[in-house]
């Protein structure tokens, strides 16, 4: 199960990039092909899209980090093995 953790992990980290990647890719292309008439509209909607998209790519890049460096290997089953550091 933590080798199953470790290659989701590197799958979320290779992930993260290609999702922005792919988000700017599509804005360029949509807000190039808009017309002068809907290109404020255009470019407001995918402004608020890559907002919103960046930190849960950042998110997601972070937690694939976690994981790939087995932060996750041991869960607390109980109350009783969470401690403060």
């Amino acid at each position: 199960m933590n080798a199953l953790k470790k290659y989701l992990g590197i799958i979320w980290m290779l992930l993260s990039p290609a999702i922005v990647g792919f988000l700017i890719w599509q804005a360029v292309e949509k807000i190039s092909k808009a017309t002068e008439a809907t290109k404020a509209n255009i470019t407001l909607q995918w402004s608020i899209i890559l907002i919103i998209f960046f930190p849960i790519c950042i998110g997601l890049f972070i937690f694939g980090y976690y994981a790939v460096k087995g932060y996750y290997e041991h869960l607390p089953e109980s109350s009783a093995e969470i401690t403060d550091y």
